[in-house]
């Protein structure tokens, strides 16, 4: 079996100890799309073919 190097298991001690980080940032994104969305969704009623 190979010896994992280093700098993998530096990584990976790294991204546990970053937190939730990544969690954070998908729903911050989900949530802006979101509001996106349904602000298209909403105003596209408004739009009059007079």
């Amino acid at each position: 079996m190979e010896q994992v190097p280093d700098w993998i298991t530096e990584a990976a001690s790294a991204a546990e100890r970053q937190g939730p980080g990544n969690l954070l940032r998908v729903v911050l994104i989900v949530m802006v799309v979101g509001c996106v969305l349904t602000a298209w969704f909403l105003l596209r009623g408004y739009k009059r073919d007079d």
